[in-house]
């Protein structure tokens, strides 16, 4: 069995309504995983086996059980379970834990998926689309070529040049940031085009 000392330190600094918390986790990790190891990732303690399998935290008003891959872990639990994963994501003071049983289930789900080598999918994340501002669809109107350009532009590329002109304080940086950008969007180039590879 690893045991951090670090670890130890950590749940003694913590607030002492938490330390029990902590403790359990801690416990039920090593009864479900017995081959995990203990570090400190994020100067918070962290369960790894064969990867990332979870990790834990004392805040001032709640105690924290997070399982690295928990959507993967709650596509193959109950529906029971599911709710423990959501449960001990964040224990306030003076609410119990999900039961030891229930931890364990969990954690042995966690390391299962990390034995079978299982990624979590990434959420995309996109940024919604910005609205063009008024003088700068106006510019536009008045220099056609840049116009359509500009609208055959991907999202990202329309998002950096407005967001490049809007973020200017004064008119007048405003007026000499569109006059530049619209030089460059007639010539298709992106906002940031001296930064991009070339071929």
């Amino acid at each position: 069995m690893s045991r951090d000392p670090r670890i130890d330190a950590y749940i003694k600094k913590a607030p002492a309504v938490a330390q029990p918390l902590l403790a359990e986790i801690r416990a039920a990790v090593h009864a479900a995983c017995p081959d995990v190891e203990e570090t400190i990732k994020w100067r918070l303690p962290t369960f790894d086996y064969k990867g990332i399998m979870a990790g834990m935290a004392a805040f001032k008003q709640y105690t924290t059980l997070v399982l690295w891959k928990a959507e993967l872990v709650k596509a193959r639990v109950s529906a029971v379970d599911r709710k423990a994963v959501e449960q001990a994501d964040r224990v306030a003071h003076g609410d119990p834990l999900p039961s030891r049983a229930t931890l364990v289930r969990l954690i042995k789900a966690a390391a299962q998926i990390n034995d079978e080598g299982l990624v979590q999918p990434r959420a995309m994340r996109r940024k919604p689309a910005l609205k063009t501002p008024p003088y700068l669809t106006a510019a536009l109107k008045k220099h056609p070529e840049a116009r359509a350009k500009f609208e055959a532009f991907p999202p990202s590329h329309k998002r950096e040049y407005i967001e490049w002109i809007i973020d200017a304080k004064q008119q007048a940086t405003r007026d000499r940031r569109i006059a530049q950008a619209l030089d460059w969007i007639a010539s298709g180039k992106s906002r940031n085009w001296k930064y991009e590879k070339r071929a």
